[in-house]
């Protein structure tokens, strides 16, 4: 993960798509988007890895990609900032660009504390959407599992060997 964010191997994208939809975890959505990356780090590395992840996933699965969320101000970098930290530096931070749909997959990289995540969903769901479900690469494990807060009730993030998101009620596989 480090080298698809840092060191520009794009490539290693389309290996962690293989590996999402290996993992039979997609849901029938009606479109794919992304965590957007701030304009500032777009400059600096030159793509979105989360993006490059979105565009290898709607590719394996037929599904349409759009971009439905900007970033609305710069929250600076997350990486050593706590969880109740991070959650109070991406409220409001994020703003959709055009209409939703109903049910969305929403990709992104990693998920750590899951306020990013968190963020983008609530501002999905504040414009419409009613599913939203949360696809990542790689989950960072030296964070308590978070807990998901959105408008609708709460998603928890699925922490074993496949991506994902499970929902209230249902076990953890």
């Amino acid at each position: 993960m480090h080298r698809l964010k840092f060191s520009g191997w794009r490539d290693i994208a389309s290996a962690f798509a293989d590996a999402i939809v290996a993992c039979d975890e997609i849901p029938p959505v009606q479109v794919v988007t992304w965590v957007p990356l701030a304009r500032r780090r777009l400059a600096e590395r030159g793509y979105d890895q989360a993006r490059a992840l979105a565009v290898g996933l709607g590719h394996r699965t037929g599904l349409p990609v759009a971009r439905l969320l900007r970033r609305a101000r710069s929250t600076g970098p997350q990486a050593r900032r706590g969880g109740a930290e991070r959650r109070a530096a991406m409220r409001g931070s994020f703003e959709v660009t055009r209409a939703v749909p109903e049910s969305i997959v929403l990709v992104d990289d990693v998920l750590t504390t899951g306020a990013t995540a968190g963020a983008c969903a609530e501002a999905l769901a504040t414009a419409g959407a009613r599913r939203i479900h949360l696809v990542t690469a790689a989950r960072a494990f030296h964070d308590p599992v978070p807990t998901l807060r959105v408008p609708h009730g709460r998603a928890y993030p699925r922490t074993g060997p496949r991506p994902g998101l499970w929902l209230p009620g249902e076990p953890p596989r």
